[in-house]
């Protein structure tokens, strides 16, 4: 048996799969959101909006990414190279 021999779905089951891959997909992005709401401060339980998700997650990264230059200038003014700083990044903000 070939492929052209396969029985070929009906426009119902078509549409079935469709609804069905649309729901999964969705789901899918629904959790990632949940999670992200676990993370950024602030926004435990409140991953229903997903904009508003978002724009929280934007301003806490942009916060995080000022502290870490704050960080860095510090560090640099120890005598300590960017190099060294950003393995020393790495080590610690690993997961």
């Amino acid at each position: 048996m070939n492929a052209s021999d396969k029985a070929r779905l009906t426009e119902e089951e078509k549409k079935k799969n469709h609804i069905d891959s649309e729901k999964k997909r969705r789901n899918a992005i629904r959790d990632e959101y949940d999670k992200l709401s676990a993370l950024v401060p602030g926004m435990k339980g409140q991953g229903k909006s997903e904009a508003l998700m978002l724009q929280a997650t934007v301003k806490h990264l942009e916060g995080q990414l000022a502290e870490k230059e704050m960080l860095k200038a510090l560090v640099l003014g120890k005598g300590i190279s960017e190099a060294e700083f950003e393995v020393k990044w790495k080590e610690v903000t690993k997961k």
